[in-house]
Order: structure tokens, then sequence, then C-alpha cells
């Protein structure tokens, strides 16, 4: 009879084992699963669902049940699993000639401690846990009425359990916490995001499109306003007919309306209130012009997104900390640094970064230094400045001139056109010759907006 009672030990050592198995993957699956994914199945209507939310919602509670099952699981096993598997084995070592109880004993006391720590680990701990950690929402979804029923039955101890792990952590200057795991960074998330996009999961644009969004808060206005020389103006003292041809020239939607320069803004006029104008009528554009609006040069763009929807006028004016309008900035400024380049018909800008040849590239000198660095595979280390032309006058110490050639740790940057005392267009030739080519995409998601900046018709 004892072959009997070997059995129902070794059924119950494997009975431990699944158990063990069952409340590691409840465990890791607790840990792993995000309390939206939960939410998300209770919407669904899936099966035990709320019963995962209930456990997720007492997380501390729930782990320290998983454990008081894996202890218990353990101990039990180590208690029935090895004398039972030791007494299986003890008929074969005397079959094959072995008859010295002692060696017998400690032959069958290490192939059964072997095989059971084998099972032990590969069924109760690694694959339950490998499979909670991939599919969490699903495993805790098994586990999770009889992890409820669980934690009812041993409440009381899970209480007295919680109520120590609490007070050594006090201890040791950790206070309990009520949140669902730890929030993720943003650097954390633009990693998952990596990842995603490596394995399919996140199409290229959508991680360039969320990483922009990412770096919204972190960009300022003067980063992405038309500069004060390159902003097409009304002049109030101008005659009409001579307002609207300018209108018709340069095809902006909306003109700053100026005294003679941008020091003496009066408003902004808007092409709407034109139409049906007679040209040759003697018109004052004070009359329809709305008030001017100004933000600050260090306001992040997400705030002037804001300042936008706010105020229902889509153009600003940009001052700096003396009160001097450096330029403006529209709706499609701020856009464009998300979504990149949204051109109309009336656009005709080439790219900031256009490849020549192996090795060479030709950037328009307003191109902010971070996409010439992302685009061209430079550090051009130069916190002070926001372009490429104003490294170039930074390193030189002087107004730039067609020829001048300024060099970089693994590149030449040459002046090919200047205008007025800005570097309009620059020839960048890297001197590594394994230089990798402009990447598309990354140029794509942060392309300038076109140099006049206003928003078009």
């Amino acid at each position: 009879m004892a072959w009997i009672a070997d059995t129902i030990n070794i059924t119950v050592a494997l009975i431990l084992v699944a158990l063990n198995g069952f409340f590691v993957a409840a465990e890791f699956a607790l840990v792993k699963v995000r309390l939206s994914q939960i939410e998300k199945l209770v919407a669904e209507g899936k099966s035990f669902a709320k019963t995962a939310r209930w456990l997720a919602q007492r997380l501390d509670e729930s782990l320290s049940a998983c454990q008081l099952g894996i202890t218990m699981a353990s101990l039990a096993l180590g208690w029935v699993g090895e004398p039972a598997f030791a007494d299986l084995l003890r008929p074969l070592f005397h079959f094959v000639g072995i008859e010295t109880e002692h060696v017998v004993h400690v032959l069958a006391f290490i192939v059964a401690f072997t095989f059971i720590t084998a099972l032990h680990l590969v069924i109760g701990e690694q694959a339950p846990k490998i499979y909670a950690i991939r599919r969490p929402d699903t495993v805790l979804l098994w586990c999770a009425a009889p992890m409820k029923f669980f934690f009812l039955i041993l409440y009381p101890f899970l209480t007295v359990l919680s109520a120590t792990t609490d007070f050594v952590l006090a201890r040791l200057g950790l206070e309990r916490g009520s949140e669902h795991g730890v929030p993720h960074t943003e650097e954390e998330i633009r990693a998952l995001l990596r990842e995603a996009r490596i394995h399919g999961n996140v199409t290229g644009a959508d991680h360039r499109l969320i990483n922009a969004v990412c770096e919204v808060d972190d960009m300022v206005c003067r980063r992405v306003i038309v500069p004060r020389g390159e902003v097409d103006v009304l002049d109030v003292n101008d005659t009409f007919a001579d307002a609207l041809k300018k209108a018709k020239e340069t095809r902006h939607t909306r003109y700053p309306l100026c005294d003679g320069s941008l020091d003496k803004l009066l408003g902004v006029i808007h092409m709407k209130d034109l139409l049906g104008l007679d040209a040759n009528a003697k018109f004052d554009l004070r009359k329809i012009m709305r008030p001017p609006r100004k933000v600050p040069e260090y306001m992040p763009i997400s705030q002037v997104l804001r300042h936008f929807q706010k105020t229902h006028q889509l153009l600003a004016f940009v001052v700096d900390e003396y009160g001097t309008i450096i330029g403006i900035v529209t709706l499609e400024n701020v856009l464009e640094r998300i979504v990149g380049p949204v051109d109309d018909e009336f656009d005709e800008e080439r790219p900031n970064v256009t490849e020549e040849g192996p090795g060479e590239f030709i950037v328009l000198g307003n191109t902010p230094i971070e996409e010439v660095e992302r685009a061209v595979q430079l550090n051009l280390d130069d916190d002070d400045v926001d372009t490429l032309a104003g490294v170039l006058m930074s390193r030189a110490n002087k107004l730039p001139e067609v020829g001048d050639v300024v060099e970089f740790d693994g590149a030449n940057a040459e002046v090919l056109t200047v205008k007025g005392d800005h570097a309009e267009m620059i020839r960048i030739t890297t001197t590594d010759q394994d230089a990798p080519a402009v990447d598309s995409g990354a140029v794509e998601a942060v392309d300038q907006p076109a140099n006049n900046g206003i928003e078009q018709p």
C-alpha cells in the first residue's frame, strides 16, 4: 500500500506546482497590467473584468495574497514532493544493484530534489511568469475569480501581513501609496514608442507625430517665429490702392497695419474685410483693423495655441524682454512644428535641407539647429542661437558674406547667398565620407514654415 501513498503524494506535489504557477502568474499579471487596460476590458463586457478591476484597485493586498499563496505552495511542495519522489526512486536503485541504505537515501534525495526544483522553476515559476508578462490582461481575467475567492478567505491574514509590511516600509522611509504602478516619464514613453515602431505596432508617421507633440511644451515661441525682417506689412500712410496692390502681390491672409514700421504697430488687417471695397476709394484701413495680440518670445508654443483659441486671432506679435517686436507667429507656424509642412497653393518654398550629393547639403539659413543636426548628423553645440545662420555668425564673430567658410567637427559650412545681414543659403560638406543621407521623414516632421510665414488664404 506504500505505492498508493506515494502516488497520492506525487499527485499532491504536482497540484502544488500548478498552484505555485497560478499565484506567480496572477502576481505578475497584476503588476504588469494597467488600470486603463482593465477599464477597457470592463467596457467591452469581458468575463471577470470587473473582478480583475476589484483586485487591481486593491493592488497591495492582492499582491500580498499572491505572495502568501506562493509561499504556502512552495513550503508544502518541499514538505510533500521530495520525500514522495525519493520513495518512488528507492526500488529503482535496488533494482540496479545499489543496496546500501545510506547511499540509496543520498542518491534518492539528490535526484528527487533536483527534479522537484527543476519542475518548480519551469512550471511553477518561469513559464507562468513570462506568459503573464506578455499577456497580462488575459492572464488576469483567468486568475481573477479564484484570486478573489482566496483573497476573501484569507483576508484577516492579509490584513496582518499588509500592516506588517507597511510598518517595515515606513521604517525604511517609504510611505504606502495608492497608485497603481508608477506613471511613465516622457523619456520612457518615447522609448516605448520607438520599440512599438520597430515591431510595427506604430507607423512611422504616428511615431513622428507623437514625438513632435511631446516636444511642444519644450519649444518656445521664438523658435517658430517669422523674423521681423521677413514680415510683410501694410503702412497706414500708403494709399488704399497701394495697400491692395501689395496684398495682391504677397497673397497673405492677414497683415500687420503699421505707421511706418512695426515699432508703431496699429493693428491687424484681415483680407476678408477688404472684399467688395473699391480699389480707387479713399478708405482708412484703421476702420477695419483688429487689435494686435502680443506674446513673449519665451512663451511655450503649447500656450501660444491656447492663446489663439482664446483670442480667436490666429496671428500674434512676438516681443522680446525690451518690448520690441521681433517677429510674428501664426497658427500655421505652430502646427508645422507638430505635423510638418502645411503648404497651400500659394507656398513655393524649397525644403530646409536638400541633399546635393554624397556628403553635400544645401541648407536654408533659418533652419533650426536641431533639424540640421538630425539631418546632417552634426553636433553644432550652440545653445545661444536658434538657427544655422545664427551658428555661423556666432562662430565667425562677424556679419556673413558670400564665400565665408566656417569649420565644424566633421563638416564645413560655406555661405552661398546673403539677404540683408542674414545668411540665406548655406552649403554644408561633411568631411566624413560615410555620413548618412538625409532622413526625409525626420526633416519632414520639423520642417520650417514658409519664409513669409503668415497664414495663407
